[in-house]
């Protein structure tokens, strides 16, 4: 079960890390744009609202990603890494969730994004679960 848990947190840390990284470095490839930047009539260059509130989200993804991490090398500090990833994937496929239901139906790399985090809230659940039994 060990290896389990270093495994999910593994994943989950890299995931969180990568997609971070990736919206801090360049906010418009990031999914939640793609759809604008397909339309040639909408201009996102320049636009610092949106660059501000990407790579501020961007940040936050980055530093759970980096706690997510440590619970991998430090086991006294897996609790931690476990709770952090549970509210991060949670939350987000909990307000995708709402979205859907409230919004409809987003582009299916949103989906795909949205079934990810279920999976990888399930797992951590599981796993934190399994640590406080």
């Amino acid at each position: 079960m060990e290896i389990f848990k270093i495994v999910v947190l593994s994943l989950s840390g890299i995931l969180l890390f990568y997609s971070g990284i990736m919206r801090l470095i360049n906010p418009l490839k990031s999914y939640c744009l793609k759809i604008y930047l397909d339309n040639p009539d909408i201009k996102l260059e320049g636009e610092v609202d949106i660059f501000n509130e990407m790579r501020g989200a961007g940040a936050v993804t980055v530093f759970g990603g980096i706690v997510i991490l440590l619970g991998t090398i430090l086991p006294q500090f897996r609790l931690t890494s476990f709770v952090v990833a549970v509210l991060i994937f949670l939350g987000f496929a909990m307000g995708r969730l709402l979205s859907l239901g409230l919004d409809g139906k987003p582009n299916k790399d949103l989906v795909q994004g949205g079934i990810f985090e279920i999976v990888f809230s399930v797992l951590n659940i599981f796993c934190l679960v399994h640590i406080l039994i």
